[in-house]
């Protein structure tokens, strides 16, 4: 199967999708496509024009490709990081500057990603607990980069959750005073924004763990949350409680070990939703 050619001018600074993988294009193409990157599209062995930036391929067809910039993608991989380091190498940041990384805590963290003034992008993690993993993401496609991190200082407990496993993998944290950096309006993607802000503040070095005591009010509304959310059914312990504001697991799974039989699968999900 041949898939689109090159035609007509190629954009100056743009994106070459070679690979064979039918599956693997197609699910690129989309993303290329989603987040309007110029793209064009050709094999392994085909020339690449001198305005292509960066090349996309998969693991197995990279060492079949001589580019200075080539990226490999696998099928159903995370993206968030992919295209980070897509349009870093589509913009005029420095090839081995700082990239600097705004997280603004809650239950879905925002974040936003910037290289000198270049807007590298922004969205919300799935958890506080994500942001490690996306930490490690942006450090294998940004190897020679350095990376620092500015946590907003809302939210306390999504906020030591998110600073203290950033310094267990040893990255660099600075804490930002995030008054006046959340716009009016729908928490998203104002999270976005207000990461945005945050990334573009000096904050203050965190070198130790940030700890806050467990207060009752706090373990009285999980509790309650945990009831509501069981339909009256169920109300975790006090253990369990502390569990979920550590980070441990979330409330869903603490009501679901009390009596996983008495839960069909998906009937806890908006429990993950909460704002703890």
């Amino acid at each position: 199967m041949r898939y689109n050619s090159v035609g007509g001018l190629v954009r100056r600074r743009s994106v070459a999708l070679v690979t064979r993988d039918p599956s693997l294009y197609h699910e690129l193409a989309g993303f290329l496509r989603d987040r309007h990157f110029p793209c064009l599209s050709l094999l392994p062995g085909d020339r690449i024009p001198e305005q292509v930036a960066v090349v996309l391929t998969s693991e197995a067809e990279r060492p079949l490709l001589s580019h200075r910039c080539v990226l490999a993608a696998r099928e159903g991989g995370d993206r968030r990081a992919l295209a980070a380091a897509i349009a870093h190498a589509l913009g005029d940041a420095p090839p081995s500057g700082e990239l600097v990384v705004g997280l603004d805590p809650g239950p879905r963290p925002g974040y936003a990603i910037v290289a000198g003034p270049a807007h590298l992008g922004e969205g919300n993690l799935e958890s506080p607990e994500a942001v490690a993993r996306f930490a490690s993401q942006l450090r294998q496609r940004f190897p020679s980069q350095a990376l620092r991190f500015r946590v907003g200082s809302g939210d306390p407990r999504a906020r030591n959750r998110i600073v203290n496993d950033l310094l267990q993998r040893h990255r660099w944290v600075e804490l930002v005073d995030e008054r006046g950096t959340t716009p009016r309006g729908r928490r998203r993607p104002r999270d976005a924004v207000a990461a945005r802000t945050i990334a573009r503040t000096p904050g203050t070095i965190v070198r130790e763990a940030l700890h806050a005591p467990v207060t009752p009010g706090e373990i009285a509304n999980l509790q309650r949350l945990s009831r509501e959310g069981s339909g009256g059914r169920v109300t975790i312990s006090r253990s369990s409680a502390h569990r979920v504001l550590r980070g441990e697991i979330t409330l869903a799974e603490a009501v679901g070990l009390i009596a996983p039989d008495r839960f069909p699968q998906g009937e806890l999900r908006s429990l993950h939703r909460e704002r703890l």
